[in-house]
């Protein structure tokens, strides 16, 4: 079945257009309740709503907790949190599901939904599609002695605050450590600075005052290109920059070095490997960094490529029976620490690795020569067959034959954006960007 609505990522879009509108999203509450209820081994499924700062979440809660309780679900609202503490506090509270109400990197106009099993995890493909076809039934609701109520969980952040610290190994602390937080004026913004301040560091906290529609403007982990400067005029150590729903991490030192998830993965999964001597290999993307893929052969370490999404890397993982994963984006997983992506969890796994071997972070990756990336995104018509494109294809397959072994081309449509992401790697940055602008202006 082709699913119509649920993208890589839950469903996603311009709010106020189709489908993040108040009536789809109600539908949508109704037939994942109904999808939920039916799977729950209670009387009355429950379910917990997270969103992240954007404006538009006030009016995407309402309607769907109105679905909800239209389906007979019950609903736990814990407001503004990072989309991994939703994971966790659905597991932790034993309930049937979790929902999270954001568009992650998205600017605020943006919004989306996506939901989380009673594992933790994202839902399976199969699952998705059954709450599809449950929305084509349209608007039903169950008697009125039948309808879910909402409780409102006053303690959620501090829950995943105290969840968050105990994934730091017993015994370290963060004292003597300088750190600059960039929170993206999003879900991080309370919880991110507390977890930091009360492992012991001095923090300087930026991106803490969202007002609805600043989340990702200029700041978070798709803007860091000054964030070592910013790291460096912090008087910090380290820079960590999170995205708006705090899946994802990027850090920097204040020595001018920025690292990307493919760097940050090298350091968790080395340490947790060798160090700690956790049998696993590791999950990238497509995108992942070839550099990578080479450097944990040499190290002995077992890796494979998922398609891009962490949800495709998650599924990887749980087919290898193995803990470790990411993207270059960003997104980390540790399965010996959380079930989902969680840039605050990563954070604390980098500089576990950083405290306990006494090491800065460029010490740390000095071994792994990443090669240049250049990454151009193409906006297209929603529905577009750019693989139709003749002259582009041409383009593409002259840049690979100039390109030999010396690196690669990746093109992709994006799965949350209506974009084509074309991205070429190779040792020279120059060629690379020639390759990538030259195919780039052949869809024009």
């Amino acid at each position: 079945m082709a699913r119509q609505f649920f993208g890589t990522d839950g469903v996603r879009g311009t709010v106020g257009e189709a489908p993040i509108t108040p009536d789809f999203v109600l539908l949508l509450g109704q037939a994942a309740g109904r999808v939920f209820a039916r799977r729950s081994k209670t009387a009355h499924a429950t379910v917990l709503i997270g969103k992240d700062t954007r404006v538009s979440g006030y009016m995407l809660e309402a309607a769907l907790q109105a679905g909800f309780s239209a389906a007979g679900v019950d609903i736990v609202l814990c407001g503004p949190v990072p989309t991994p503490a939703v994971a966790y506090l659905t597991r932790a509270l034993r309930l049937d599901a979790g929902v999270v109400i954001s568009a992650s990197h998205n600017p605020y106009h943006d919004n989306g939904i996506k939901f989380f099993s009673a594992d933790g995890t994202k839902l399976p493909d199969a699952v998705e599609e059954e709450i599809e076809a449950e929305i084509t039934k349209g608007y039903q609701c169950v008697a009125s002695d039948a309808l879910g109520k909402a409780y409102r969980l006053d303690d959620a952040c501090g829950r995943y605050v105290e969840f968050c610290k105990s994934t730091f190994p017993t015994g370290l602390d963060l004292k003597g450590m300088k750190l600059y937080l960039d929170c993206a004026h999003g879900a991080a913004y309370h919880a991110a600075p507390s977890v930091f301040h009360e492992l012991g560091a001095d923090i300087v906290s930026d991106g803490v005052e969202p007002d609805g529609f600043n989340i990702n403007r200029g700041v978070g982990a798709t803007h860091t290109d000054d964030l070592a400067e910013r790291t460096s005029k912090a008087g910090a150590d380290l820079g960590l920059s999170f995205d708006g729903d705090a899946d994802r991490l990027i850090m920097a030192d204040s020595k001018g070095n920025v690292y990307n998830g493919d760097a940050l993965l090298y350091v968790m999964a080395r340490e947790r490997i060798e160090a700690m001597g956790k049998k696993s290999g590791v999950v990238g993307t497509l995108m992942t960094n070839f550099a990578l893929e080479k450097r944990f052969a040499e190290l002995g370490i077992p890796f494979e490529r998922a398609k891009v999404g962490d949800r495709y890397v998650m599924e990887r993982l749980l087919e290898k029976g193995w803990l470790y994963g990411g993207e270059s984006s960003g997104h980390l997983i540790a399965l010996d620490c959380q079930t989902t992506g969680d840039g605050i969890v990563s954070a604390l796994q980098v500089l576990a690795a950083v405290v306990s071997s006494g090491k800065t972070l460029a010490e740390l990756t000095a071994d792994l020569q990443l090669m240049p990336q250049v990454l151009i995104n193409r906006r297209i018509a929603k529905g577009y067959d750019w693989k139709a494109n003749e002259k582009f294809a041409a383009e593409i397959k002259a840049c690979e034959a100039e390109l030999a072994d010396r690196g690669r081309v990746l093109i992709r449509p994006s799965g949350t954006e209506p974009l084509l992401r074309i991205m070429v790697e190779a040792r020279d940055k120059a060629l690379a960007q020639t390759l990538a602008e030259r195919m780039a202006q052949a869809l024009d």
